[in-house]
């Protein structure tokens, strides 16, 4: 979808709405991941693709996730996205979201996609980023929980609370492990030297 998208968008409040479900890590992940990246790199034009990240619970060996795979694409624009990606992934049946900018709306701030399996479950969100987007610390959580299992174990936990409590609202349920991602991030670039 091309156009801005109000929170009365029918594909918006079904992304939102889709049940929160957390599930044990299953080691196929990460060759979930590499399938996605070689494909991405097939049907999208190279010029216009840099690195490509897995991040995310599911990238944490061991942890517990939603069972859909997050990947980070860098790209040169976010128009770029918008007017080239996005209609060669929709195409393969991807779905398109964007936040608009706070001071173009018609420009976007933030993009991503949603990859579903044959029978309409979420299996990939693609987040497409600029080369300094702050968005690519979010690789910095990830190697923190890495390299931390006992923190990983405290994510865990906080997730499948979140989930039982609020699993039918997926804003809620990223709000609520908000604080902890923050304050892990920041331990993260302080371990860093940054």
């Amino acid at each position: 979808m091309n156009e801005r998208q109000p929170p009365t968008d029918p594909h918006v409040r079904r992304a939102a709405r889709e049940h929160v479900e957390i599930v044990p890590y299953d080691p196929g992940w990460p060759r979930l991941f590499e399938e996605e990246r070689r494909h991405l790199r097939a049907i999208l034009p190279p010029h216009l693709i840099g690195r490509i990240e897995h991040f995310g619970s599911t990238a944490v060996p061991g942890l517990a996730a939603k069972p859909i795979v997050d990947i980070l694409v860098e790209v040169p624009s976010l128009r770029t996205v918008r007017t080239t990606l996005a209609p060669l992934l929709q195409a393969h049946g991807y779905e398109f979201f964007w936040r608009p900018s706070w001071r173009n709306e018609n420009e976007p701030a933030y993009t991503w996609f949603i990859k579903r399996a044959a029978d309409g479950t979420r299996s990939h969100h693609i987040h497409m980023l600029e080369p300094d987007s702050a968005e690519w610390e979010r690789l910095s959580f990830r190697d923190y929980l890495i390299a931390h299992p006992d923190v990983a174990r405290e994510y865990e936990a906080l997730k499948l609370r979140v989930a039982a409590e609020c699993g039918d609202d997926r804003l809620a349920y990223a709000k609520a492990k908000t604080a902890f991602v923050r304050r892990i991030t920041r331990l993260a670039r302080k371990e860093a030297g940054r």
